[in-house]
């Protein structure tokens, strides 16, 4: 069976229709910046994160897989990428 990248992780703990709007996104290596749109669409689902100063405002498109851990408590979205890596990561 191979991993649809536009699909959380049955282990992200993502639960469907959670506004993840505003919440902090977490790289590997230290805060990227903030949900700014997503998607819940089975097959389909994604982040666009605002990285804000980081990286000049720029907004960038976040596939659903990319996200390990979603914590509603302290609203924050913990992915498995780099900051490099998402810098790198196509806009949106």
């Amino acid at each position: 069976m191979t991993e649809n990248v536009w699909s959380y992780q049955p282990t992200a703990g993502h639960l469907a229709g959670t506004d993840l709007t505003g919440y902090k996104v977490e790289a590997t290596d230290g805060s990227i910046g903030k949900v700014d749109k997503h998607s819940d669409e089975v097959g389909d689902a994604y982040l666009v994160v605002d990285t804000g100063v980081w990286i000049f405002g720029k907004e960038v498109l976040l596939p659903a897989s990319t996200v390990v851990k979603v914590d509603p408590d302290d609203k924050k979205i913990f992915v498995d990428r780099t900051k490099e890596q998402i810098k790198n990561a196509p806009e949106f």
